[in-house]
């Protein structure tokens, strides 16, 4: 099986960041799935969603996932937030890498989204909407993840740290063992 890590969280979680911060340490490439649909479809998220609606982007948001994950390298994937929502997606991240879900309070999510510009699910009350999200995929989250890291309070490298210090990680020969 190809070495793949696969971080699903809600938005403002870090996935992006932990992402590419666990991408230098093991050398593996780096594929972030909102950063593929803009490529693959020309538009930001917000143009996607305006343009043509939350279901044309979770389609473009299922096939860059699909994509990221056949890869033959090893990679690490910052999955979207809403990715977990598709039964089907969910299916083919549990068979193909470890996932790692970077939790965190949506009170703190909150805090790093600000006035949730560019983010279209958010809308004119960013904190209510993201605990009205966290509930929803925080069952989905926790039946898909191999590990779970809480994120409050830590650092990105400090997130990395954990998923790599993770003994589902390391029983995959490519964690680094416990955290000193």
């Amino acid at each position: 099986m190809v070495d793949r890590i696969i971080l699903v969280g809600m938005m403002g979680a870090g996935k992006t960041t932990v992402g590419r911060l666990l991408a230098d340490r093991l050398g593996w490439r780096h594929v972030d799935s909102d950063a593929q649909v803009m490529a693959r479809t020309g538009s930001t998220v917000p143009e996607l969603f305006s343009a043509r609606g939350e279901s044309a982007f979770r389609a473009e948001e299922a096939s860059a996932l699909a994509e990221a994950l056949s890869s033959e390298d090893p990679v690490v994937v910052s999955a979207a937030g809403g990715v977990v929502l598709s039964e089907d997606n969910r299916r083919v991240m549990k068979g193909a890498g470890v996932v790692a879900w970077l939790r965190a309070d949506p009170a703190v999510l909150a805090r790093r989204v600000g006035s949730g510009e560019g983010r279209p699910l958010l809308g004119d009350e960013p904190a209510s909407r993201l605990a009205e999200l966290d509930q929803i995929r925080r069952p989905l989250y926790a039946g898909l993840a191999d590990l779970a890291v809480d994120v409050d309070g830590l650092d990105p490298s400090a997130v990395a740290d954990r998923v790599l210090s993770h003994p589902v990680v390391v029983a995959r020969g490519i964690g680094t063992g416990p955290v000193p």
